[in-house]
């Protein structure tokens, strides 16, 4: 698959000798977009972890339950950051079950990312679906977009979803200084769904994880609950506030298109399985 930078139209170094969070998640969900080194360091993941499957899983379910909640309650506009390998059902597969216009853009930093976006996020007819690239350490490369800008409206509220993304930012980078900045330039009305790996529930095991990420070159900080409450600040949380991925309204149903993969019906994880605090707030 060659990819040419978007401005000087050279090939680019995929730097697939290197694993990439993104598709080490796409090979916990049972993707085929991975490469020998994902793969190799997604098993070392596993083998430090072995939930790290469940884990994925309940994150996926949680978007897909959160975006439900916010369609219905009207949200028509969804920035996706860190979206990952797509995989059926995406975010806009959902918001547009319930909004046929729903609106929806995808961002990452990974071009082959970018590569499989461009070519099988299919909008409906009445919405429309875009995908940028760009890094979330560099929020301003996301939100000044020529995609983004065309596709959104950013006077209107919009939801943005920064799921199992930030604990891929350490502190030295200032995530909540990236959380601020994106919601600082979205209106009233608009919403966060936010979801976070943490140590409080099963400290060696998510721990071991953390390690062998940052030693692969993916480098990654577990935060404790409060860590991450701290994310909403200013924010009104949803009910049930911040909770594990799957405790998070889990009685909620997303249907799945037809072409769903993964759809089968798997047992419910134990809180040490999931290690994800989540939740969903709105900007007053």
């Amino acid at each position: 698959m060659p990819i040419s930078d978007a401005s000087s139209g050279q090939p680019r170094d995929l730097r697939l000798d290197r694993p990439h969070s993104a598709r080490m998640y796409d090979y916990y969900l049972g993707g085929k977009t991975n490469y020998d080194s994902d793969r190799k360091g997604a098993e070392e993941a596993l083998k430090a972890w072995p939930a790290a499957r469940s884990a994925a899983r309940a994150n996926r379910s949680f978007m897909h339950r959160a975006v439900q909640v916010l369609a219905h309650s009207g949200f028509s506009q969804f920035l996706d950051i860190g979206t990952g390998i797509p995989t059926s059902p995406n975010l806009h597969e959902v918001a547009q079950q319930i909004n046929p216009k729903a609106r929806v853009v995808y961002a990452d930093n990974d071009p082959i990312v970018l590569a499989h976006a461009r070519a099988l996020l299919n909008s409906t007819a009445q919405g429309r679906t875009a995908y940028v690239e760009g890094d979330i350490t560099e929020p301003d490369s996301i939100l000044g977009a020529a995609d983004l800008v065309r596709t959104l409206d950013l006077t209107q509220p919009v939801a943005l979803s920064i799921n199992a993304v930030m604990h891929f930012v350490p502190d030295a980078r200032d995530p909540y200084g990236i959380a601020s900045h994106l919601l600082s330039v979205l209106p009233a009305g608009s919403a966060l769904l936010l979801s976070h790996v943490t140590t409080d529930i099963d400290p060696r095991g998510v721990g071991h994880l953390v390690q062998v990420y940052t030693e692969k070159g993916v480098p990654t900080q577990a935060r404790s609950r409060d860590e991450v409450i701290a994310f909403f600040a200013g924010l009104e949380l949803l009910d049930p506030g911040v909770v594990l991925a799957h405790e998070w309204r889990p009685d909620i149903t997303v249907p799945s298109p037809a072409h769903a993969l993964g759809t089968t019906p798997q047992r419910t994880p134990t809180d040490a399985e999931v290690s994800l605090w989540a939740g969903v707030a709105l900007k007053p």
